[in-house]
């Protein structure tokens, strides 16, 4: 799902960056206006957690990678706002040192992974578990189609980036300048390995984990943001 350098246009490039800037300024306001510090240390860990499960990844036709992320997961404990700062931090860092994702797509990236990604994925589980009680397995199972559904999202949200990039960029002769894919390949491409494999990995490491903490730290669970 990283996207690399040289996939996506300038404008393109500059587009996610003008929309993730605010978000960022707002996320970092907010998630210090509201963190206690008892929360601290987990949203290091929740940065690490994306981090680590992000880069078991694996390649598909068109140039990026498909993987769980962990973003979920981060939003339900510690809310929306400070999964966005953590799965940031993880991009970031992977694509600075390790190459996985491009300096350029960060934007975008962040887009797909730190903002869709967590505040789908958290507002689809308090729907789902409204009212829930801490230790109800009624939790567990909305915390598993949250993570599943919107780990799809994020893919079809870069399939659809890519895809449109031959539409935005193309020589007079319509040759595509960047991305050379065009919907028809990339959604199908990003969402197919998604849906039947990453999303599933998603919705069981994030239905596990609220499983464990359900018998060992219920209070995370009761203290989980609501914004």
């Amino acid at each position: 799902m990283h996207i690399p350098d040289g996939y996506l246009g300038p404008a393109t490039c500059g587009f996610f960056y003008l929309i993730m800037l605010p978000i960022w300024t707002t996320a970092s306001r907010i998630v210090k206006a509201t963190l206690n510090a008892r929360q601290v240390p987990l949203l290091a860990i929740g940065a690490a957690f994306s981090f680590v499960i992000m880069m078991f990844n694996v390649p598909i036709p068109g140039g990026t990678t498909g993987h769980a992320v962990g973003g979920v997961l981060v939003a339900i404990l510690l809310g929306p706002w400070a999964a966005c700062i953590a799965i940031t931090v993880a991009l970031v860092i992977q694509a600075l040192l390790f190459g996985d994702g491009g300096i350029t797509a960060i934007g975008a990236n962040c887009f797909n992974m730190a903002f869709a990604l967590p505040f789908t994925g958290y507002y689809i589980y308090r729907a789902l578990s409204y009212k829930a009680p801490v230790g109800s397995n009624r939790r567990v199972i909305a915390a598993g189609i949250a993570g599943y559904i919107a780990l799809n999202i994020a893919a079809g949200l870069s399939g659809f980036v890519f895809g449109i990039q031959p539409l935005l960029y193309k020589t007079a002769s319509g040759q595509a300048l960047y991305c050379p894919y065009g919907l028809n390949v990339a959604l199908p491409a990003m969402l197919g390995e998604h849906l039947l494999v990453f999303g599933w990995v998603e919705a069981i490491v994030t239905a596990l984990v609220i499983k464990y903490l359900q018998k060992h730290a219920p209070e995370l669970l009761a203290e989980g943001r609501k914004l």
